[in-house]
């Protein structure tokens, strides 16, 4: 997952949303970043789930299952915010939680 999260982050680094709106390439990378992210989280265990509670496990798992599902209704400005705001503090947690081990 953190590997996911953080692919998709650094392929939008220092670029724009007009930047990921006009590259395809860099959309369809994050994308697949982010189902795999999805696919990753969808693989963990409830135990895991219990004990990292703060992590929105199925609002990540609906997210891929929506750019899986409805790739031709995926809204560009929804998976811009996701990557912007929501996955550096899921990559900070994901990595505190992996230290703790």
């Amino acid at each position: 997952m953190i590997e996911a999260a953080e692919a998709a982050t650094k392929f939008t680094a220092g670029k724009t949303r007009d930047d990921f709106g006009a590259d395809q390439m860099l959309a369809f990378s994050v994308l697949r970043a982010l189902e795999v992210l999805g696919e990753a989280a969808n693989k963990v265990s409830p135990d895991v789930r219990k004990k990292l509670s703060a992590v929105p496990w199925a609002d990540i798992v609906g997210m891929r299952n929506w750019l899986i599902h409805a790739y031709h209704d995926v809204n560009l400005d929804i998976v811009w915010r996701t990557v912007e705001e929501e996955l550096p503090p899921l990559i900070t947690a994901l990595k505190a939680a992996a230290n703790k081990g």
